[in-house]
């Protein structure tokens, strides 16, 4: 009765509730392209191996993918701790970021889990440069499973999104004035030459002192928000413990609500909007399915 569930903004009726700790096929997908290399891999590296051991319950089931120039599976579904540990520590970083393809293949995999739960992690630090796949095909895919998506991006400098009330204090600015011993003519009279002017930013977003590639916010919302997911974006390798374990935490409180569609198998998308009757709570919930 606490909750009220919508397939395309028509109210469904709730048959099925279960607020038990569900075990889960977890998939994570680790970038390792070359801006990740030194203390953001490493941090990558301890979170995860506590994320494994301390976070998880024993009967998850896990692999694990690294991603460069393209997405290599590292290791396949296993309970089996050790394997993962030693699989993280043989990760190095290097090279672009096929971020999508990673993602398409990685969450293509998590789908084909044994628990009915079934999630992918996505930590990355940077922006796709290097993928076949586009983010459009990618959300089509993402949409196709059954599969919650998270994302953790590490930003170098907060970029904000345009329209954003906060923007970064370390804004990029132009030329900073030097003094100079000679007369505003030059040495010789000549005309000095006109400053260079700062190079513009990527549509929509702000320029960020010490970024040159700052992650794509935009996109990552993208591949977490319909699946019910969520993307959360950290300023320093250090707050990976936290978001990961927020993660952990989240996976394990979550509820399942159940319903009887009376749609048909059409192979469309149908919308799905769940709402909690009490204003004081905010939920979140996969927003649609293909009836296929």
């Amino acid at each position: 009765e606490d909750f009220i569930v919508y397939e395309d903004d028509q109210p469904q009726p709730v048959t099925h509730f279960t607020a038990e700790r569900a075990p889960v096929s977890l998939g994570i997908a680790l970038d390792t392209s070359g801006s990740m290399a030194g203390e953001r891999i490493q941090a990558a590296q301890s979170a995860l191996g506590r994320f494994l051991y301390d976070l998880l319950a024993s009967e998850d089931e896990i692999f694990l993918y690294r991603f460069s120039d393209r997405p290599v599976l590292v290791q396949d579904w296993t309970t089996d701790r050790v394997l993962l540990s030693r699989a993280l520590d043989r990760v190095a970083a290097h090279g672009t970021t096929a971020m999508y393809d990673a993602v398409a293949e990685a969450v293509r995999l998590a789908a084909t889990g044994r628990h009915r739960k079934k999630a992918l992690v996505l930590l990355s630090d940077g922006n796709d440069t290097s993928s076949k796949t586009t983010l459009r095909d990618l959300k089509q895919v993402i949409r196709e499973t059954d599969a919650l998506v998270y994302a953790i991006g590490i930003d170098c400098g907060i970029a904000s999104e345009r329209g954003s009330p906060q923007k970064s204090r370390l804004q990029r600015r132009g030329p900073i004035p030097r003094p100079s011993p000679f007369p505003p003519g030059g040495r010789r009279g000549r005309p000095l030459p006109p400053p260079p002017q700062p190079l513009p930013p990527p549509h929509g977003r702000t320029w960020s002192q010490g970024c040159s590639d700052p992650v794509d916010t935009g996109a990552l919302r993208e591949m977490t928000d319909d699946s019910g997911g969520r993307t959360e974006i950290i300023r320093y390798p250090r707050d990976l413990d936290s978001a990961t374990a927020g993660i952990a935490d989240e996976l394990s409180k979550q509820y399942y609500l159940g319903y009887l569609s009376a749609g048909k198998k059409d192979g469309r998308w149908h919308s799905i909007r769940v709402e909690v009757r009490n204003g004081r709570y905010r939920i979140r919930a996969r927003r649609g399915y293909f009836a296929s």
